[in-house]
C-alpha cells in the first residue's frame, strides 16, 4: 500500500500521519453536513407588517345608528330602541322650544337673502323692509332697505326676520338670522325653533330613506343632544360635528321631517335632566362606555350589546396594512416600529397600545388612535406579521429553518417567489405568542413571505449555494471533487490557497457531467478550498478547507 493510500485511510477521522515524501499529512476541515440557517429575530420584527382589523365606526358611546336601523327593521318601536342604548333613562318633555345655532363667524363679507321680501331689525329696535334678493353685507353693515336707492349703514346686531320664504345664507334656514361684528369680522346665528332646527338635522345625520322607526329614535336623541349640550354665550349650538350637523331647508326630508313631528318635544331624561345622548354610526356588536373612551363614567353611558349592527357596511373593517416606518410616523416616533401590543378596556376596545421601535418606545391612548391611525374606531387588534432572512446561505440539498411572527391574525400561510406570481406552499401555526418556525429545504436562491389573505409580510431573499465537496485526495498533484446540482455541469471550479486574508486561485477545473472535478496542481503547505462563483440561480459555494502541512 502506498503512502497516499495509507493517508485516505485516515483521512476520515481526520488524523495527520508521517510520509517520507514532501506531503506530510492534509486535513479536510469541516466535512460534516451544513447546520440549518438561523434567523435574527429582531430582523424580522424589524422588517414587520402591522395589520389592523376592527369593527364598527365612531367613538361607540351611546346609540349606534345602524344598529338602530337593525333593530327597527326587527320591529322594534323607537321609544324602545332609545332606551335600550342609554340605561336607566326615561322619555320625558323638552324644557325649551327654542335654539340658537352659530352659522358661520370670522368672515368678511356674508351673502343675505331671501326669495321673498323680508325684514331686518336694527339694534335700536327699528325694523326695516328689504326687498326680495341677494345682497352682501361687510362689517359696515349698510344695507338697502326702505325701498331707498342707496344702502346705508345699520347699526348692529341686525336681526333678520323671514317673510314668505326662508332666508338664505349659505343654506336656506328656517327662523331668524342674527348678524353682528366681532373683531371686525361678521358672525351670523340662526334663532329657530327647535323642532325646526331637527328638520334641518336629522336627514343630515341619518339617511332619510331608513325605516321610520329608526328615525323617530334618532330625532328623540337629536332633540335630547341638542338641549344636554347647549353652550352659554351668544349661541347654543355649531352647526357642523362640534354639536350635531345642521344643513338647513334644503336638506329637509317628508320622511325625517314626520319623524321629528311624531317625537315632538320628546327628549331623553336621567334623574330629571335632559341626558347627553351621544350617537354615532356602527358599534361592530357592541356598544362603549363612556368610561372607557372618555375616562368619565356616565350611569346611563355603559357598554350594551347591539346584535342587528351586524347590517352595517362598517361592522367589520380592514384588514388595513402600516409598515414600521409608516406607523413609526402616524404615532409620532423616530426610526421604526418593531411590535406593538394592546392593552384592551371593559368595552373590548383599545385601552392603550404600547408601541416598541427602533429608537424607543411609547403608551398612546386609545382615545387617540383612531385620529392618529386614521381607521373607523378603537374596536381592532393589530396583527404582526414578518419573516426574518437566513443568517447565511443555504447549502444545495440542506433543509433551513425561517422564523417569524404571525400574532393576532387569522391563518398565516408562508409563499414562495414562482417566477412572478406567489405561490402558497405550507400553513404555518403560530405559538401563543405569535412565533411562528417552518422548514424549507429551497433548490435554488428565492423569496419566501408569509401572508394572511391580501396582506404579506416583506419577502426574504434566501440565497442556496450550491454543494461542493473535494473527495479524499490520493496523490500530491492532483484534487478531485464534486458539484452538486447537476445542472451546475460545465462551470468553472476555481481551487484556491489562503494567502493571508485573502485567496489566490492555484488552479481550475471544469464540472463534468456527472458532477465531478478534477484540478491539476502540486499540494504544498497551506490551505485550499474549491470555489464554485455565482450564477445560474445560485450564490458563490465553497468546500470545506482543506490543510496540507509538513511533518
Amino acid at each position: 500500500m502506498t503512502h497516499f493510500a495509507s493517508l485516505v485511510r485516515v483521512l476520515a477521522g481526520v488524523i495527520s500521519m508521517r510520509r517520507t515524501v514532501a506531503l506530510a499529512s492534509i486535513f479536510l476541515l469541516g466535512t460534516g453536513p451544513a447546520a440549518p440557517a438561523r434567523v435574527n429575530t429582531q430582523a424580522a420584527t424589524g422588517t414587520a407588517t402591522f395589520i389592523v382589523t376592527g369593527h364598527g365606526w365612531g367613538h361607540g358611546v351611546g346609540m349606534s345608528q345602524y344598529g338602530a336601523y337593525g333593530y327597527a327593521q326587527k320591529g322594534t318601536g323607537y321609544a324602545k330602541i332609545v332606551l335600550h342604548y342609554f340605561a336607566g333613562t326615561e322619555l320625558g318633555n323638552a324644557p325649551v322650544s327654542r335654539v340658537r345655532v352659530l352659522l358661520t363667524s370670522g368672515a368678511a363679507t356674508l351673502p343675505v337673502g331671501s326669495a321673498s321680501d323680508f325684514r331686518v331689525k336694527d339694534a335700536t329696535g327699528a325694523v326695516h323692509d328689504v326687498a326680495a334678493g341677494k345682497y352682501t353685507l361687510t362689517p359696515a353693515l349698510k344695507l338697502k332697505v326702505d325701498g331707498e336707492a342707496a344702502a346705508r349703514a345699520l347699526p348692529g346686531p341686525l336681526l333678520f326676520q323671514p317673510g314668505t320664504s326662508p332666508l338664505q345664507l349659505k343654506h336656506l334656514y328656517r327662523g331668524a338670522v342674527q348678524v353682528d361684528v366681532v373683531n371686525g369680522k361678521l358672525r351670523a346665528i340662526n334663532f329657530v325653533g327647535l323642532e325646526q332646527y331637527l328638520y334641518g338635522v336629522v336627514p343630515s345625520e341619518m339617511p332619510y330613506t331608513w325605516h321610520p322607526e329608526a328615525l323617530k329614535a334618532q330625532a328623540v336623541v337629536a332633540r335630547s343632544y341638542a338641549l344636554a349640550t347647549r353652550r352659554s354665550g351668544a349661541f347654543d349650538l355649531y352647526p357642523d360635528t362640534r354639536s350635531q350637523v345642521y344643513l338647513g331647508v334644503e336638506h329637509e326630508r317628508p320622511s325625517t321631517n314626520a319623524a321629528v313631528d311624531a317625537t315632538a318635544g320628546e327628549v331623553v331624561l336621567y334623574q330629571g335632566q335632559v341626558a347627553k345622548t351621544f350617537f354615532f354610526s356602527s358599534s361592530g356588536g357592541r356598544t362603549a362606555s363612556a368610561e372607557d373612551v372618555w375616562g368619565e363614567a356616565v350611569p346611563y353611558l355603559v357598554s350594551v350589546p347591539d346584535p342587528y349592527d351586524t347590517i352595517s357596511p362598517h361592522h367589520t373593517w380592514g384588514p388595513v396594512a402600516y409598515t414600521g416606518t409608516k406607523l413609526a410616523r402616524m404615532m409620532k416616533m423616530k426610526g421604526r416600529v418593531v411590535d406593538v401590543q394592546a392593552e384592551l378596556n371593559g368595552s373590548g376596545r383599545i385601552k392603550t397600545l404600547n408601541v416598541v421601535g427602533t429608537k424607543g418606545n411609547v403608551s398612546i391612548p386609545g382615545a387617540s388612535l383612531r385620529q392618529r391611525l386614521g381607521v373607523r374606531s378603537t374596536w381592532f387588534t393589530v396583527g404582526v406579521l414578518s419573516l426574518s432572512a437566513p443568517s447565511a446561505a443555504v447549502v444545495y440539498g440542506s433543509r433551513a429553518q425561517l422564523t417569524g411572527i404571525a400574532r393576532s391574525l387569522p391563518a398565516a400561510v408562508l409563499q414562495q417567489l414562482d417566477g412572478a406570481a406567489w405561490k402558497d406552499l405550507t400553513a404555518v401555526k403560530a405559538t401563543k405568542d405569535g412565533a411562528v418556525a417552518v422548514t424549507i429545504k429551497p433548490p435554488v436562491t428565492t423569496r419566501y413571505r408569509l401572508a394572511t389573505g391580501k396582506v404579506s409580510a416583506p419577502a426574504v431573499r434566501v440565497p442556496v449555494a450550491p454543494l461542493v465537496r473535494f473527495y479524499a485526495p490520493r496523490t500530491p498533484d492532483q484534487l478531485r471533487g464534486y458539484v452538486r446540482p447537476l445542472s451546475l455541469a460545465g462551470v468553472t471550479v476555481l481551487i484556491q490557497r489562503q494567502q493571508g486574508p485573502g485567496w489566490v486561485t492555484a488552479a481550475q477545473a471544469t464540472v463534468a457531467e456527472d458532477g465531478t472535478f478534477l484540478a491539476k496542481l502540486q499540494l504544498t503547505d497551506g490551505v485550499y478550498r474549491a470555489r464554485v462563483g455565482s450564477g445560474h440561480g445560485y450564490v458563490a459555494g465553497t468546500t470545506p478547507v482543506l490543510q496540507v502541512s509538513n511533518q
